[in-house]
């Protein structure tokens, strides 16, 4: 999986390329960003669970599929923010 360093088991290789100042503002953008992710989150609970009653115990795929894809920009998020990469998420990425 070639995904700019996002395996999670590889360790951090080199120094930050970017400036200390620039890397904070990324990373309080970056925490606002995950704070919306979260709420979200909520919603799409509520609504996955509402469409999983009404359509005999069956998830919608679309909605399954973008919280796969929301889990793995959180994953990347959290890597950038506790400095296990120099990878920043969406939208600096692309979101795979």
């Amino acid at each position: 999986m070639d995904d700019q360093g996002f395996e999670l088991n590889t360790p951090r290789e080199g120094k930050a390329t970017e400036s200390l100042w620039k890397r904070l503002f990324h990373m309080i953008l970056i925490y606002f960003m995950i704070q919306m992710a979260h709420t979200v989150l909520g919603f799409l609970t509520v609504i996955q669970f509402i469409i999983m009653a009404f359509n005999d115990k069956q998830p919608n795929e679309n909605l399954a599929e973008f919280g796969t894809t929301m889990g793995i920009w959180v994953a990347k998020a959290v890597r950038y923010q506790t400095a296990a990469s120099e990878v920043k998420p969406w939208p600096w990425t692309e979101l795979d």
